[in-house]
Order: structure tokens, then C-alpha cells, then sequence
């Protein structure tokens, strides 16, 4: 495009980011409800520990069939409350298991992002890929995860590979999604401004497609976390994977729920991270806004 029609492509985009969003009623009962539902959240929990108590003392329940909370919170501390770098602790494991997580989600999404704009740009890539990806989707990841561990050995190389397999499906399909719901009027508007195919992606097709995209990486780096604990189960010297079967070994139920608190955990920092990200990001969409 030339100076000009790109200066006019830039105006219109950002006339429309800074264009201001009404402020409806509904939308401030949504944000009550962000607020009151931080309150129900911690009333569930108290519920929640209240009745697990309650429930292992009257009903006499076995510690090695459920073990009461105060239990749990004992292995926790015990893991917590150690030099990080003791092998007894749990920031080692717990940082093994991140490290490869964090880059089977980078490979797995980054993936998922290249081939769903191929295939959002080109007919062809898509009926060649698309039936491939959701059978490989459909393979259950335990069965076929000891084949990975074959080929990759018990090394970091094996949890990367998996967790990178599971990340890569929501991303692909999220980005595709996301690339081909662009309205046609902004496309016929690139078109009639003389601008290339990667320019329209660029400027049009990326930026509508930004809140599937980190939908998709929602749901990826929750998987990528999953896929990882599933490979450490299989043969790893080091992970949190390691620490629950070690617990099972030695029947330490207690060390096993503190080992599933502390995935949990991860799990909703890790939810926050990208939801923060992505109303830094992506400020202009429905969840951005939220």
C-alpha cells in the first residue's frame, strides 16, 4: 500500500479501538457479580473444608482413603516451609515440571497459531490438515503417551513432546476460528485500499481473531501443565509427577492431596496470568473488558 492508504488503514483502527464502549446497566451487573463471586468462591471453600472435616471425623473415614484437612495441610507445609533448593521440598519438582510445561506450551501454541492462519488463508492447507489434526486430537494422550516416551526417552524430551501435543489442538482450532470470522466488509476494505494478503491478516484478520487466540491459550496452557504431569508418570527422575507416585508408593495420601493442591493452584495462577495478559492486550473485546 502506499503512505497514504496506510495512514488511512492506521486512523480507521485506531478510531475504532478508542471509540468509547456504552456503559449499559448489564454491564455493571457483570462486574457485581466478579466481585460478589470472589465472595462465593471463599464461602464455598469454607463449606467446602467444613464439611470435608466434618465428614472424616462422624463418619470415621480411613486417613488412607481421605485424609482430613489438617493432614493435608501438614505434607503441604512440610513441602513448603524447606530450603528451595532441598530435594525434600517441593520448588524443585515443581519447578521441573513448569520449566516443560512452559516450553511444550510455546512449541504446541506457536504451532497451533501457524498452521490455524495457514489453514484460515488457504482452503487447500485446510481440508489437507484439518481431518489429520482431529484425528490426532481424538487419540486418547495416556495411550498413546508411553509411544512418546519410546521415541523421545524418559528425558525432559518426552513431557515436552506431550504437553506440546496437548497445548497445540485448542490453539489451532481457536486461531482458525478466530481468523475466518472476520466480517467480509473489512476484507473488501483492505481489498479496495490495494493492501497484500499479509497486510489484511496483519492489520484485519489478527486482531479480530486476538480474543479466540487467547481463548485457545487458556485452555493450552492448562493442558500443556496436564500433559506434562501425565509424561512424569510414565519415568521422570524429577516433577510433580514424581512426587504423586512416590506418595502412592508409600501410601501417603495426605502427600498426594497437597502434591493435587499445589497443581490446582498452578492451574488458576496460570488461568490469571492469561486472562491479565489478555486485558492488556486484547482491551477492545468482550473478555478484555470483563
Amino acid at each position: 500500500m502506499s503512505q497514504a492508504q496506510t495512514t488511512i488503514v492506521a486512523d480507521s483502527v485506531a478510531i475504532e479501538k478508542a471509540a468509547p464502549k456504552p456503559r449499559t446497566a448489564a454491564g455493571k451487573h457483570k462486574d457485581g457479580n466478579g466481585i460478589n463471586g470472589t465472595v462465593v468462591t471463599l464461602i464455598g471453600l469454607v463449606i467446602l473444608f467444613s464439611g470435608w472435616s466434618l465428614a472424616v471425623k462422624y463418619l470415621n473415614v480411613p486417613s488412607y482413603i481421605l485424609p482430613a484437612p489438617t493432614a493435608v495441610w501438614n505434607a503441604l507445609w512440610s513441602g513448603i516451609a524447606v530450603n528451595p533448593t532441598s530435594p525434600l521440598g517441593y520448588y524443585l519438582p515443581l519447578w521441573g515440571t513448569l520449566k516443560n510445561a512452559a516450553i511444550g506450551l510455546a512449541i504446541g501454541s506457536g504451532l497451533g497459531l501457524v498452521l490455524g492462519s495457514l489453514m484460515a488463508e488457504s482452503r487447500l492447507i485446510e481440508k489437507l490438515l484439518m481431518p489429520y489434526a482431529f484425528a490426532l486430537q481424538s487419540l486418547p494422550k495416556v495411550a498413546i503417551a508411553p509411544l512418546v516416551v519410546i521415541w523421545f526417552g524418559f528425558g525432559d524430551g518426552s513431557k515436552i513432546a506431550i504437553s506440546s501435543l496437548l497445548a497445540f489442538f485448542p490453539m489451532l482450532i481457536n486461531s482458525f476460528t478466530g481468523l475466518r470470522a472476520v466480517e467480509p466488509e473489512r476484507i473488501d476494505l483492505m481489498r479496495s485500499l490495494s493492501a497484500s494478503r499479509f497486510e489484511t491478516y496483519r492489520i484485519v484478520k489478527l486482531p479480530n481473531a486476538a480474543p479466540f487466540i487467547f481463548a485457545g491459550l487458556d485452555m493450552a496452557v492448562v493442558y500443556a501443565l496436564l500433559g506434562t504431569i501425565v509424561a512424569e508418570f510414565l519415568g521422570a527422575q524429577q516433577g510433580m509427577g514424581v512426587v504423586i507416585t512416590q506418595a502412592q508408593a508409600v501410601t501417603d495420601v495426605a502427600g498426594v492431596f497437597a502434591a493435587l493442591v499445589i497443581l490446582g493452584a498452578m492451574g488458576i495462577l496460570l488461568h490469571s496470568i492469561v486472562r491479565g495478559l489478555e486485558k492488556k492486550i486484547v482491551h477492545w473485546g468482550e473478555r478484555g473488558r470483563k
